[in-house]
């Protein structure tokens, strides 16, 4: 098998890169990175930030999809340059056709099941990785492999290579971690920390989806250790409780992921949002984005349009819909709002409708507020850039996550709440919420909070910083 796998397209691939990389005498004294993301944006964003911040240690990064969503990874890189990722050595992997229907927006579970498809494929990444894997251990001292959590049956068949470990990377918060464990082991612990009120996984997920989760997770006893893309500074007491309730594994928080500081582009390449937002006042526009997989009603789209003018409120609105399991094929009927709404709010608003620069438009001065989906990604860009949240969560983790933002961390207001989950947020609501967060002594409270919450992980990072030691931990273990 071994001489069958040395002769693959794979091994080629890395003993061209090998060669290109002057890595004579790899195996005795290299160790490798092979990482594994979940093809969804939320997913593909984080672990390629990690491969960005993991190579920052001399240490080889490969990462593993398919041909569409490593394109996608790479097209939509935020906060850095794509010149950094120049050394990350991306293996595209040709997958079966997959049908890349659109979403519905009128799906009564608001979950993007449209995407199953694409998840699905992903099995067929089984065998090359494999090789892939096989192929590296054989002149590597040690190959790491990180997976997400969703990835476990992609990966199964490298765990028992001497010289490879596996860890399963888990793309949502500590706190929603934490929780799934806790429930599944019949809440074996009892802590302060414990919200009273916790929402009910009840019209997260479709039964299809959980189908395919609980195959995946069947898989992560075999993992050597969990990361996280979160920070002790910030979620400490879930990651200790997760130690305490998983304490066969070692856990590495090793967030945030995201770039902390933003660099200011060249007039010419900076996005057209932010010159509109250089002309507005300090902390007054509130920016409002559902990420890549949520898509609205047109009644949610009209409710919401009439929420923001009646707020009075400066605001950016990224709409569109979510994203198709291909990006690349976008043929997707775009959402349409109430006639003569864009004129009305001309000077007041501003309208997105295609990928918008959010890590650039969060760390804008003028952007005091975030309305959000909460999904983990926002939720720890927003919490880095130091601007609360008006907590809006349609599926998945993200009612977890309101709980999170607005009672534990208090650095957000309630746009919509999960009990209502399948009511229309009207467009008093979505006024109250803006004038809320940023029109208000209460707003303006958060916002403290927010900051305050930025520099402690700002902090962190520094040298002797919980995060940075956790991170340098890390790669000691790995490269032990």
């Amino acid at each position: 098998m071994a001489s069958s796998l040395q002769s693959s397209p794979i091994a080629s691939n890395y003993q061209s890169y090998s060669s290109k990389h002057n890595t004579n005498g790899f195996h005795q004294s290299q160790v490798v990175v092979v990482v594994v993301p979940f093809p969804a944006q939320g997913h593909l964003n984080q672990l390629l930030h990690l491969s960005r911040l993991i190579l920052a240690h001399n240490i080889p990064v490969h990462y593993v999809g398919t041909t569409t969503h490593n394109r996608q990874a790479t097209v939509r890189i935020q906060g850095w340059d794509l010149s950094s990722i120049s050394n990350i050595h991306f293996h595209d992997i040709k997958v079966p056709p997959f049908v890349s229907p659109p979403p519905n927006p009128n799906d009564e579970i608001k979950f993007p099941s449209h995407l199953i498809p694409s998840f699905e494929s992903s099995s067929h990444l089984r065998e090359p990785f494999a090789e892939l894997v096989q192929s590296l251990s054989s002149v590597a001292r040690r190959v790491i492999v990180i997976h997400d959590c969703l990835m476990g049956s992609v990966v199964q068949d490298v765990r028992g290579i001497a010289n490879v470990e596996t860890f399963t990377f888990h793309s949502v918060s500590a706190f929603s971690t934490f929780l799934y464990f806790w429930e599944e082991m019949g809440k074996p612990v009892e802590s302060i920390h414990i919200p009273q009120e916790i929402p009910s996984l009840e019209g997260c997920f479709p039964s299809q989806f959980l189908d395919f989760v609980t195959l995946q997770c069947e898989f992560l006893k075999f993992s050597d250790g969990y990361l996280y893309n979160t920070t002790r500074a910030i979620e400490r007491p879930y990651v200790e409780l997760l130690e305490r309730i998983t304490n066969d594994k070692k856990h590495w928080a090793l967030g945030p992921f995201n770039p902390l500081a933003i660099e200011r582009k060249s007039s010419k390449e900076r996005h057209f949002s932010l010159e509109w937002l250089d002309k507005q006042e300090h902390n007054s526009v509130i920016f409002v984005s559902f990420g890549t997989t949520t898509s609205l009603s047109d009644e949610q789209i009209k409710q919401l349009a009439t929420g923001l003018e009646q707020s009075q409120q400066k605001f950016i609105w990224v709409l569109r819909h979510a994203d198709k399991g291909d990006i690349f094929n976008e043929e997707v009927r775009k959402p349409e709002l109430p006639n003569g709404f864009e004129e009305s709010i001309e000077g007041i608003g501003l309208i997105l409708r295609e990928w918008a620069p959010q890590l650039e438009i969060l760390s804008h001065p003028s952007t005091g507020g975030f309305m959000s989906h909460c999904g983990w990604n926002s939720c720890i860009e927003s919490i880095t850039m130091g601007v609360p949240i008006a907590a809006w969560p349609m599926h998945s983790d993200q009612p977890r996550n309101r709980v999170l933002i607005t009672d534990v961390l208090k650095v957000g207001v309630v746009a919509k709440n999960w009990d209502r989950r399948d009511e229309l947020v009207m467009a008093s609501e979505v006024e109250n919420a803006v004038r809320k967060l940023i029109a208000s002594k209460e707003g303006d409270e958060m916002r403290k909070r927010a900051m305050n919450l930025r520099d402690v992980v700002l902090q962190s990072m520094d040298e002797g910083g919980i995060s940075r030691l956790e991170m340098d931990n890390f790669i000691a273990h790995i490269t032990r």
